[in-house]
C-alpha cells in the first residue's frame, strides 16, 4: 500500500459532511416523531430537546465506508479484511437498538443484552482479539472462547462509558473525537511506520469516527439543538471499541523488527508501543472512571447500577461552580492530555521532556478544575477586565454607589423570585432538582423547543 493519508482525510471529510447535512432533517423528524422526552431530574438542559441524532451519525458511517471502498489505496482494506463489514453489521444492530430506546425506551438489561449481541456479531465475522502481548511473557494466544469474552467485554465497557459521559451538550461527541484523533495517529504510525497492514482497518475506523463526531458537534454544542441519544452514544462507543479490537491481537512483536532477540525480550522492550493498544480505555479514562464510580455509588446505596442519578463527574463540575461550557472544556482537556500523552509516550518513552510536559499540564488542569473554589478579591480598577466572581462581592456584582448599584443588587433577587437558579461564572441558569421554570411563552422558542415548555425541571 502507498501512503493514503489524503484518502483518509477525504473519507473523514465526506463522513463529516454527510453527518452534518443529515442532522438538520433528522432533528425535524425527531420532533415530528415525538422523540423529545420531558425534562428528567438528572438532566441539565432547560428545554425538551429532540434526540435521534444517532440516525445522522449512522448515515455518516455508511457514507464513509462507501467512499473508502472506492478509493485506490483504502479499498484494499475491504479486499484483505472482513472487518469493515463486521463493523457495519454490529453498528447497524446497536444503532437500531438505540433508536428504539430514544423513541420508546428500552430496559437497561435488554440494552446490555443487545450490546453483547452486537459484539458477538462482530466476533462471528472475524473482528475479535486473537492474542494479547504480556510484558515479560510474550504474546499469549487466546482460545476462541477467551477471545470472544474479552472482545465482548471491551465493547460493552466502551459503549457504556461513552453512554455515561453523554450528559452535557457536546461532551460525548467531543471526547470521542479526541479519542479517535489520538487513536488515528497511533494506528497510522503502526501501519505506515512499521508496515503492519493489520493496522489499516483500525486507521480507517478512527478516520470515520472523527468525521461522525466533527459533523455532529456543530449541532450539539451548547445550547444543543439536538442530542445524539443512545442511538448515537452507543454507536460511536462501538466504533471506538472496534478500532481497538481490530489492532489488538493483530500486531506481532517480531513484525515490528525493533529487536533481534527473543519474542519475550521484544515484548518486554516494546511496552511503550503496546500501551496504546488499550488506547480507547486510556483516552476514555475519565468516562470509564465515571462509570466505575457510578456503579460503586449506586450499589453502596442499595440501588441498581443502572439507576440514573446526578452524581456523574459533569454534574459535580456544575455543582463546584463551573459553567456548562467550562465543564465541557475541562473534560476535553483531561481527555486530550491522557490520550495524546499515551501516544507521545509510545513514540519515545525515554524522553524526560514528555513526562515533564504531562506533569505541568496536569498541574494546570488541577488549577482550572479548582478555580471556582478560589475567589480572590481584585482591586476595583480591574473590575472591567475580570469576571464578576473575582470581584470582592463574589459571584454577584459588587455593590457600588449610585443607581447602578441598586439595579445590580436586584438582579439576583429577581432571578430567585422567578425560580431560576443562577450558577457558573457567566450567571447562566442551570437546572436544579425541585425548582420550577419561570413561565415561558407558548410556541416555538429558542433552538430546541416546540410548543409550550415544560415547567418541571
Amino acid at each position: 500500500m502507498g501512503q493514503p493519508v489524503r484518502e483518509y482525510l477525504l473519507t473523514l471529510c465526506v463522513t463529516a459532511a454527510v453527518t452534518y447535512l443529515l442532522t438538520g432533517p433528522v432533528r425535524k423528524f425527531a420532533i415530528a416523531a415525538g422523540a423529545m422526552p420531558e425534562i428528567r431530574a438528572r438532566d441539565v438542559h432547560r428545554e425538551p430537546t429532540p434526540r435521534l441524532g444517532g440516525i445522522a451519525m449512522f448515515g455518516g458511517l455508511c457514507a464513509g465506508l462507501l467512499v473508502a471502498a472506492h478509493l485506490a489505496d483504502v479499498r484494499k482494506v475491504f479486499e484483505l479484511s472482513n472487518e469493515p463489514r463486521a463493523l457495519l453489521s454490529g453498528a447497524a444492530l446497536i444503532w437500531l437498538l438505540g433508536v428504539l430506546d430514544d423513541k420508546w425506551g428500552v430496559d437497561a438489561l435488554i440494552k446490555l443484552g443487545g450490546q453483547m449481541i452486537a459484539a458477538g456479531v462482530m466476533v462471528m465475522q472475524g473482528l475479535t482479539i486473537l492474542w494479547i502481548p504480556v510484558p515479560g511473557v510474550g504474546s499469549v494466544a487466546l482460545t476462541p472462547m477467551q477471545g470472544t469474552l474479552l472482545t465482548v467485554a471491551l465493547v460493552v465497557i466502551t459503549i457504556n462509558a461513552v453512554n455515561f459521559v453523554d450528559g452535557l451538550d457536546g461532551l460525548a461527541s467531543g471526547m470521542v473525537c479526541i479519542a479517535a484523533a489520538a487513536f488515528f495517529m497511533y494506528a497510522y504510525r503502526m501501519w505506515f511506520g512499521y508496515g503492519l497492514e493489520a493496522a489499516a482497518p483500525a486507521t480507517l475506523f478512527a478516520a470515520i469516527l472523527m468525521g461522525m463526531c466533527v459533523g455532529f458537534l456543530p449541532h450539539n454544542m451548547h445550547p444543543a439543538r439536538i442530542f445524539m441519544g443512545d442511538s448515537g452514544s452507543m454507536l460511536i462507543g462501538l466504533v471506538l471499541a472496534a478500532g481497538a479490537i481490530s489492532i489488538t491481537g493483530q500486531v506481532d512483536p517480531d513484525a515490528l523488527k525493533l529487536f533481534t532477540g527473543s519474542e519475550r525480550a521484544a515484548v518486554h522492550a516494546t511496552v511503550p508501543v503496546y500501551i496504546p493498544l488499550l488506547l480507547p480505555l486510556t483516552v476514555l479514562m475519565v468516562p470509564v472512571a465515571d462509570l466505575v464510580l457510578a456503579i460503586v455509588r449506586r450499589t453502596w446505596k442499595g440501588q441498581s447500577p443502572f439507576v440514573a442519578d446526578r452524581g456523574h463527574l459533569h454534574h459535580r463540575l456544575l455543582e463546584i461552580g463551573h459553567s456548562h461550557s467550562r465543564a465541557v472544556l475541562i473534560m476535553y482537556f483531561w481527555s486530550a492530555l491522557i490520550a495524546f500523552g499515551a501516544v507521545a509516550y509510545s513514540v519515545n518513552s525515554a524522553s524526560v521532556w514528555i513526562l515533564l510536559v504531562i506533569v505541568a499540564l496536569s498541574a494546570l488542569g488541577l488549577v482550572l478544575l479548582l478555580m471556582p473554589r478560589f475567589t480572590p478579591k481584585a482591586p476595583r480598577w480591574a473590575y472591567a477586565f475580570i469576571p464578576p466572581r473575582y470581584r470582592s462581592g463574589g459571584e454577584s456584582t459588587v455593590a457600588a454607589s449610585g443607581p447602578g448599584a441598586l439595579a445590580s443588587d436586584a438582579a439576583p433577587a429577581d432571578a430567585a423570585a422567578s425560580g431560576t437558579a443562577v450558577s457558573g461564572t457567566d450567571g447562566e441558569a442551570e437546572r436544579r432538582e425541585g425548582e420550577e421554570l419561570a413561565p415561558m411563552p407558548a410556541g416555538v422558542n429558542g433552538a430546541t423547543a416546540i410548543g409550550a415548555r415544560s415547567r418541571n425541571w
